[in-house]
């Protein structure tokens, strides 16, 4: 049994997404981060970076109890674990996580930071909204170009790079980005929604 701690962001999606793509057994524990609750003692136990989401498999390698923090190594290990979603082929693992760490080092801090200054701050930054704001556009047409060439965003398949871009494209209106301005990327957009085990990731943990 996995146990999950999670909130509905778009990082703790990737996780929960690929729990339900992968049909493996978790319980899921809500981690309001709007009340703080990723500071408590407990959870800093599981995650000393304080971060959502994090994990603990209590059958992990060897037959012991494991925790993860991290999306991204999160979604490598249960790709590995149920045998899916991460390809065998060296050269199509490698196409995999590379896609899988251009989320991680460009999607998620820059489409972050968009969130938060369009979103949160106090005021209006101008240079950091032009800044991001930009920056955001520049990965979206990186996307674009290669979806343009390819159904799926890795090793022409479905993989944990899908489930990890597609909560962050799914926040577009946050991002105040039409998806009818990369229309590659709205297709595999498109595409992706109709998962069932997608609309169900989408939804974890449900809010009070």
């Amino acid at each position: 049994m996995i146990d999950l701690y999670s909130w509905q962001t778009s990082n703790g999606r990737k996780v929960s997404i690929a729990l339900e793509e992968m049909a493996l057994e978790y319980v899921v524990h809500p981690i309001n981060i709007g009340a703080d609750d990723q500071f408590s003692a407990a959870f800093t136990a599981i995650n000393p970076n304080q971060k959502i989401p994090a994990i603990v498999d209590s059958d992990g390698p060897g037959g012991r109890p494991i925790s993860i923090f991290e999306s991204g190594a999160i979604l490598i290990y249960l790709a590995r674990k149920s045998g899916k979603f991460l390809p065998k082929d060296v050269r199509d693992e490698i196409d995999t996580l590379q896609w899988l760490m251009f989320q991680m080092g460009g999607i998620g801090p820059i489409f972050g930071q968009v969130h938060h200054f369009k979103r949160a701050a106090k005021e209006p930054v101008p240079y950091a909204l032009e800044r991001y704001g930009k920056e955001c556009l520049r990965l979206y047409e990186v996307l674009d170009k290669h979806l343009a060439q390819n159904e799926y965003i890795a090793a022409r398949q479905y993989t944990i790079a899908d489930m990890a871009i597609f909560p962050w494209v799914a926040r577009f209106e946050w991002q105040e980005v039409e998806l009818q301005w990369f229309e590659n990327v709205q297709r595999w957009y498109q595409l992706i929604e109709q998962r069932r085990a997608v609309q169900r990731g989408m939804l974890i943990p449900a809010r009070p």
